[in-house]
């Protein structure tokens, strides 16, 4: 079992389960949320517990999916497909080794041009 959290404490939770690797997005939504790119892994909805979610929001980010951050101290915590039994949880909430390597990236053409993409077995032009 890993756990997780925000920056604050008002959202946290458990992930009781297996996770995938950890997938980079670097679509222009991601790195209009979080000011680079988005590193996350997922799990299955019936293994991520929600421990604490006082400080949970979710916004609708487009016709198809939300994503859920802490209203108190802004942390970026996942992201969610409509119809999807999966969460993608964003891999620096976890506490501790995250067990979830980086395995590639995504929406490669929309990447900064103040970072240079690196690790990861692939490189995808869209998902």
């Amino acid at each position: 079992m890993k756990t997780g959290s925000c920056l604050c404490g008002a959202v946290s939770f458990e992930l009781r389960g297996p996770m995938r690797s950890t997938i980079a997005c670097h679509c222009i939504q991601c790195r209009k949320q979080t000011g680079n790119y988005l590193s996350a892994t997922d799990s299955a909805d019936s293994d991520l517990v929600l421990t604490q979610q006082d400080g949970l929001k979710w916004f609708r980010s487009s016709a198809e999916a939300q994503r859920g951050f802490c209203k108190e101290c802004g942390s970026v915590l996942f992201w969610k497909r409509d119809g999807s039994d999966k969460t993608s949880i964003c891999t620096g909430s976890i506490d501790g080794p995250s067990g979830a390597p980086l395995e590639g990236h995504i929406f490669c053409e929309s990447a900064g041009d103040y970072y240079v993409i690196a690790g990861g077995s692939y490189r995808k032009e869209r998902w």
